[in-house]
């Protein structure tokens, strides 16, 4: 499979749901319409729709999550307090779609989440998507804006001529407004990252993946880095990229990733022709989730990032302090 870049409005699925092979590729707009996934009786049970909004300021970081499965879905509000390293962890599960509304296609509207205790907002406008989250404790009332001529990465992969992964890896988006935290205020300036999936895929899922954000030589910039699957690729594709002052500039080569298992605090390392980065990191969130069809292994950790990385014109810029995280997932759902 070839990393190509399509240009032009397609589906992703036909009217069945089976995988319409003029859409496998990559775009720097939202071009893919996903309505489609999920249609027809083969592979009920592995739809995937996904939205996660990682958040780092000065202060804190922050992630919302919605997710829908066809059995089940989950949400979850999870904060790190940045000067203490504690955190507050809000999390439920439903059955099928109780409580859950999601979009088809990225950007068509509002997704939104409740449960018992915790409810989530995503809401797509022009200005960006304002995102608004509450559970017992925490607060959210953020806008991750969208600034004119802003490029986001999607990714269509195929498992299969029926299975498919379809992705949105959107960096770099600037943040203002509030998280409260058991009634004290924070402003939360800073920068967000949105992971976006419509998704039909297998039971067993494993990757690697990352994101940081910062200023280079005056230019802004955002790496969202791709892994996964046993050819370092996702499904033949590429997921690694480079926003510079919200242009995407792709990478389909190969992103190695290394680091040890039993040290999660050690350095990471993350290469191709087109990157050279070291992550030191200084906080592991370790998740593990195991509720009978559901179990997941996480490892995010967050830190700071150096090394350098070339643009599509060949020019190399160094990176030295960019905040983000990296992670090691191993999901069965």
């Amino acid at each position: 499979m070839s990393d190509h870049e399509i240009t032009e409005p397609v589906p992703l699925t036909d009217d069945r749901g089976r995988l319409n092979p003029a859409s496998i590729g990559w775009a720097r707009q939202q071009l893919h319409d996903t309505d489609g996934v999920g249609r027809g009786c083969y592979g009920w049970g592995r739809t995937k729709r996904w939205e996660y909004w990682g958040i780092v300021t000065p202060t804190h970081i922050f992630a919302l999550t919605i997710g829908g499965l066809d059995y089940a879905n989950v949400r979850q509000v999870w904060v790190l307090e940045r000067a203490t390293l504690t955190a507050i962890d809000a999390f439920e599960i439903s059955p099928l779609g109780r409580g859950l509304s999601m979009t088809g296609t990225h950007g068509a509207g509002v997704n939104t989440s409740r449960g018992r205790t915790i409810d989530l907002r995503f809401e797509d406008s022009d200005a960006g998507t304002r995102l608004l989250a509450r559970t017992p404790r925490v607060q959210v009332e953020v806008l991750a804006e969208t600034r004119p001529g802003h490029e986001a990465m999607g990714l269509a992969s195929p498992h299969s001529r029926f299975l498919v992964d379809y992705t949105v890896k959107d960096v770099d988006r600037p943040t203002t407004g509030t998280i409260t935290i058991d009634g004290v205020r924070h402003d939360a300036s800073g920068f967000a990252v949105l992971d976006h999936a419509r998704s039909r895929g297998p039971y067993r899922t494993d990757w690697n993946w990352g994101a940081a954000v910062g200023e280079v030589d005056g230019k802004r910039i955002g790496i969202n880095l791709g892994g996964g699957g046993p050819d370092g690729l996702r499904n033949g594709i590429s997921h690694t990229g480079v926003t510079i002052d919200g242009r995407v500039h792709k990478i389909p080569t190969v992103l190695e990733w290394e680091f040890d298992p039993s040290n999660w605090m050690a350095p990471w390392r993350m290469t191709t022709d087109r990157m050279e980065l070291t992550f030191t990191p200084f906080y592991d969130r370790y998740a593990r989730t195991n509720l009978l069809l559901i179990r997941s292994t996480t490892h995010q950790c967050f830190g700071v990032f150096t090394g350098r990385v070339q643009t599509d014109e060949g020019e190399w810029l160094t990176i030295d302090g960019l905040e983000g995280w990296a992670e090691d997932v191993h999901n069965r759902w």
